[in-house]
């Protein structure tokens, strides 16, 4: 876990200097709080950009693949804060693989669920009778 923090850290180093040098060469001197400005804010809207577009699409077949991929970047923020709070306080070990085994206890618990999902859809269709509906739950209608 501390050869990934320093690992990231050393990234975001090399970016800030290379940001700065390049800002210099143009005759453009900002302050750090002016840079977080102009960066995150770049950054930021190209990411929901890229996101937005890969959200319509998937909604377009299914919720479930939404609410999968914001969970787990939610888990994993939560997964790396605990990691941080635990070096912060001296309160356990700041460890890699206490965030990879807690992210592997989400995906078997997901793993379960999408079973149970497929399990309860496969009951369904064999009590009606026909072919399983492929709705996904949305409020949308396919035709």
């Amino acid at each position: 876990m501390k050869e990934l923090a320093i690992i990231i850290t050393e990234m975001v180093n090399q970016f800030h200097d290379a940001f700065i040098s390049l800002c210099g060469m143009f005759g453009i001197h900002l302050t750090d709080k002016e840079m977080h400005f102009w960066v995150i804010g770049m950054f930021g809207i190209f990411f929901f950009g890229v996101t937005h577009a890969v959200f319509t699409w998937l909604s377009k077949w299914s919720m479930t693949a939404l609410s999968f991929i914001y969970t787990v970047t939610v888990i994993i923020v939560i997964v790396f804060a605990i990691e941080i709070q635990q070096k912060v306080t001296g309160r356990g070990n700041m460890e890699f693989l206490d965030a990879t085994e807690g992210l592997k206890g989400f995906l078997v618990f997901f793993m379960l669920f999408l079973l149970l999902k497929m399990l309860l859809r496969l009951i369904k269709m064999l009590f009606s009778g026909r072919t399983a509906n492929k709705s996904n739950g949305n409020a949308r209608s396919r035709r």
